[in-house]
């Protein structure tokens, strides 16, 4: 418990409220390719395979924040 009698979150993310004005970033393919290889190259460097299954996951959460959009809507055009 902490101080002030509410629950500890050590190593957790909290996540912020979720609201109606939600405000969107605008992200590149580029920067998502540039990210992804990265993570791909940083992987190859990992001995750990905890590390190398959480590296593979946040690679593929990165990939699909741009790619997944893209994919449904040429689906749905076709």
């Amino acid at each position: 418990m902490a101080a002030d009698g509410g629950p500890t979150t050590r190593g957790c993310k909290q996540e912020a409220p979720v609201s109606d004005d939600i405000e969107y970033e605008e992200i590149t393919s580029d920067e998502v390719d540039r990210v992804v290889a990265a993570l791909e190259q940083l992987s190859t460097t990992v001995e750990s395979e905890t590390i190398k299954a959480f590296l593979e996951e946040c690679s593929t959460n990165v990939y699909y924040l741009i790619y997944d959009d893209e994919e449904e809507a040429e689906n749905a055009a076709a």
